[in-house]
């Protein structure tokens, strides 16, 4: 009952963000193209690595030693003697109980470290899709604009030629057309060019995303909440700041299990052996303790250096993540202004060239100011349709740091897939 419930929050969840997002890639692909970039596989192979080192770690450093010997005695007083002897001895050493639990400590601290930096690829490989599923959006918007250019101009070549015909228009005209259109039809070759160049660029950095045949834009949305909101929001999800304190906090750890080290842990000895032949027999313990040195202390200062190093590290990526989180709230609230504008101004432009198309059909209008008309109606529609993906991909942005656009963290993206978890 348990996977069917599962299945079925999973559909829906991919069913709601298809509608929410029509113009993003749908969400099981995006699970799955994230879960294949090469940056996320070799950072969840990092969690194996420091599970792997945990139990090291908590097994700890020391071994048992077996100790074998044997020997020859030649007693050279009269009468001489030669006794085959032999010895027998276990030894290891012991780490102290203190030790003991900072290790353990240690272990699992690095394997959350590991999960945040699993987590940290999959976001950084969030914003590669993002950015290269927009850049091909743009250049096939470019593309799409040329071909509705090409189709306009080639159907007024069509007014101007009957123009021509009739005796209304001067051929000059019609080779002044010809030739825009030609010139669209050359731009739209580029232009298609591009976007498929941008498309294997981004098929070869995700090789399992399938590109739609067609992407309906959405409308801009305003941005919710204010800045503060989101600043918020994006510091407590983000995976660098996340990583950085989990570092400070390794490094604290590390401080104490270097102190700890100052006083060394003691090995035990058994031996058992025969000599004389075996008319004595020889039971012995034995101790030892290494005496600690600079070394010792030395590494001591490093690590307390290492903590001081990281301590400043957090502080200034925390510094960093605000600045850009406040940076990224005006640049969506910026896109977002500027593409309302740009379609205002977008239908007023393409209004313009539609009463200059017709204006010349009636014979009221010459050709020049048609193309002229045309062109500006172009670059108006190109500048529009642009402004519109910089707002969707800003707000997605935004969406995507604060964690509210794909699951990016390392517990969301294992669960579909069964990873290896801590």
């Amino acid at each position: 009952m348990k996977p069917l419930l599962i299945c079925c929050l999973l559909a829906a969840a991919t069913a709601a963000h298809a509608a929410d997002y029509p113009d993003l890639p749908a969400g099981d692909a995006v699970d799955k193209a994230l879960g294949q970039y090469l940056p996320v596989l070799t950072a969840r192979s990092g969690i194996r690595l420091e599970q792997a080192n945990s139990r090291r770690l908590q097994a700890g450093p020391h071994e048992t030693a077996l100790r074998l010997s044997g020997q020859q005695r030649d007693v050279r007083t009269a009468p001489s003697q030669q006794f085959n002897e032999w010895g027998v001895g276990v030894e290891r050493a012991f780490r102290l109980p203190g030790k003991s639990a900072l290790d353990s400590q240690i272990g699992e601290q690095d394997i959350v470290r590991a999960r945040l930096a699993y987590g940290d690829a999959l976001h950084e490989a969030g914003r590669e899709l993002l950015k290269g599923w927009f850049a091909w959006l743009r250049e096939r918007q470019r593309a799409q604009q040329w071909q509705q250019q090409a189709e306009t101009l080639r159907q007024l070549l069509g007014v101007v030629a009957r123009r021509v015909r009739a005796g209304d228009a001067p051929q000059l005209e019609q080779m002044s057309a010809e030739a825009a259109l030609a010139q669209a039809e050359s731009a739209l070759a580029q232009a298609k060019f591009r976007e498929q160049n941008a498309a294997s660029e981004l098929l070869r950095r995700f090789p399992g995303l399938q590109l739609p045949e067609t992407v309906s834009l959405s409308e801009p949305l305003p941005i919710e909440q204010d800045a503060a909101w989101w600043q918020q929001q994006i510091v407590e999800h983000n995976h660098e700041l996340a990583l950085a304190r989990a570092d400070s906090r390794r490094w604290q750890l590390a401080v104490s299990r270097s102190e700890a080290e100052q006083m060394p842990d003691p090995a035990l000895g058994l031996h058992y052996g025969s000599e004389r032949g075996g008319d004595e027999r020889i039971v012995g313990l034995s101790v030892s303790l290494q005496l600690g040195g600079k070394a010792r202390a030395a590494a001591a200062e490093a690590a307390r250096a290492q903590a001081e190093m990281a301590g400043h590290r957090e502080a200034a990526v925390l510094a960093r993540l605000k600045a850009e989180a406040a940076n990224l709230y005006d640049a969506a609230q910026s896109a977002y202004i500027g593409a309302q504008r740009m379609h205002a101004a977008m239908q007023r432009v393409t209004a313009s060239s539609e009463l200059a198309a017709r204006a010349y059909a009636l014979g009221e209008h010459g050709l020049v100011e048609v193309l002229l008309a045309r062109r500006q109606a172009l670059e108006a529609s190109l500048d529009a349709a642009l402004a519109q993906l910089d707002a969707n991909e800003a707000r997605y942005r935004l969406l995507l740091d604060a964690h509210r656009l794909w699951p990016i963290d390392a517990d969301e993206h294992e669960a579909p897939h069964g990873a290896t978890g801590s």
